[in-house]
């Protein structure tokens, strides 16, 4: 399985407002920061604003920031939401005709699958990802961050 493009954006945003809690963000800033497309990025925004995993803020002196503690943030609740309900096979999709859909196993192969995934996923927040934040800030050439502040 490969998680796409968005929801790797997705995760790439809330790991760098987990580690800026104490300011809003802007989405030019994040998208210097990881050097990827605004554009794509005001998609991401969007989706996770309708998710209430983040904050936002329009208009001057505006940005994002996360809605609720990282702790609080579930990596399976914030992937599950990024990939959507798709299958991992497309012979469950609408309109695609498979001659061995009636006896194929695959599909329920797969679904056990990537439900095992997202419950292995499910024990892990985002503060699970921040163990180690000042070298999270070095890498996009910030000052060190205090872990208690990105923990919060």
């Amino acid at each position: 399985m490969k998680l796409s493009k968005f929801t790797d954006y997705n995760l790439r945003v809330l790991i760098y407002l987990a580690l800026h809690t104490d300011r809003l963000c802007t989405i030019q800033e994040i998208a210097t920061a990881y050097q990827i497309s605004e554009n794509h990025l005001m998609k991401v925004i969007h989706h996770l604003a309708k998710q209430q995993t983040i904050l936002s803020r329009r208009g001057k002196g505006g940005g994002i920031q996360l809605a609720r503690p990282v702790n609080e943030i579930n990596l399976s609740e914030v992937i599950r939401n990024a990939e959507g309900d798709d299958s991992l096979v497309r012979c469950r999709d609408h309109g695609v005709v498979c001659c061995i859909a009636p006896v194929c196993r695959l599909p329920s192969l797969f679904e056990q699958a990537l439900d095992a995934f997202y419950q292995h996923l499910a024990q892990y927040s985002l503060s699970d990802v921040l163990k180690h934040p000042d070298l999270l800030a070095h890498h996009f050439t910030l000052p060190e961050i205090k872990q208690s502040t990105a923990l919060n």
